[in-house]
């Protein structure tokens, strides 16, 4: 689906990895349709994008919310959520029932919201798109990190059911699966990010806006799946392959996340 002149949601538009897609999008001839909770940094998005962008204030887990955000924002084209957040860096044992909640909420619940609010209206359009942002952490489990892997490992199997659910119709699915990007995902989870040797690892971090238009490209080529950087892509291979040995590697790396 070319996105000239199409009209396009993104959450999680106030910063990084949105911010990022949205620029990509008025680049392509897209208007766009920018959600953040932080009213300032949407504010700020749309200032950066121009005319092209409309900023609106939200909160993902406001399921009442997102239910009248279509009578809001009228019909659009495309949808991606991109919204997320981690949890802190602490095993399950240390873990809260309230942390985890607020994790899957995000997550999970925000994007499936949006789904069944906008799916209506995108199955009226002569083509339409729904892009979900999973992560490497679906399928590479990350030592304190289990509860966002099994958020995103959701996220990546209600994409794949959606896919399959719109087979035959004008609506495309794609789900990726970044690795690590230069975002500042950790900030907006409020959380500290603990000492980590990242001049360790092989893979260093993809910066957002190559990131962003190897999303956007997705859309455009309908691909159903899509991995973003060379350790998401590797990974993606070895979690088949051999996933007790991929478990082993990621726990080598980053076991100092939990002290």
């Amino acid at each position: 689906m070319k996105l000239d002149d199409k009209v396009v949601l993104v959450t999680g538009a106030g910063s990084g990895m949105g911010r990022e897609i949205t620029l990509e999008l008025v680049r392509r001839g897209a208007r766009v349709i920018a959600v953040d909770m932080h009213q300032s940094s949407v504010e700020e998005t749309a200032k950066l994008a121009g005319s092209a962008v409309t900023s609106f204030t939200l909160d993902v887990t406001n399921r009442a919310a997102v239910a009248a955000l279509p009578a809001q924002v009228g019909t659009i084209d495309a949808l991606i959520n991109n919204a997320g957040i981690i949890q802190p860096f602490v095993p399950i044992k240390d873990l809260t029932i309230e942390q985890a909640e607020k994790v899957m909420n995000v997550n999970f619940y925000g994007p499936f919201t949006l789904i069944k609010a906008f799916l209506p209206g995108l199955l009226t359009r002569p083509e339409a798109h729904i892009l979900n942002v999973s992560s490497m952490g679906a399928y590479a489990p990350v030592p304190g990190q289990s509860v966002y892997g099994a958020s995103k490992a959701a996220i990546k199997l209600l994409t794949e059911g959606l896919r399959s659910e719109l087979m035959g119709t004008n609506v495309g699915v794609t789900v990726v699966f970044p690795g690590a990007v230069a975002t500042n995902i950790t900030t907006n989870s409020g959380l500290a990010m603990p000492d980590v040797d990242v001049d360790s690892s092989k893979f260093k971090s993809l910066p957002a806006p190559i990131a962003a238009k190897k999303m956007v490209d997705a859309i455009e080529k309908n691909k159903p799946r899509i991995t973003v950087g060379k350790d998401a892509t590797m990974m993606d291979r070895l979690s088949r392959i051999n996933p007790i040995f991929a478990a082993n590697l990621i726990y080598k790396q980053m076991k100092s996340l939990l002290g």
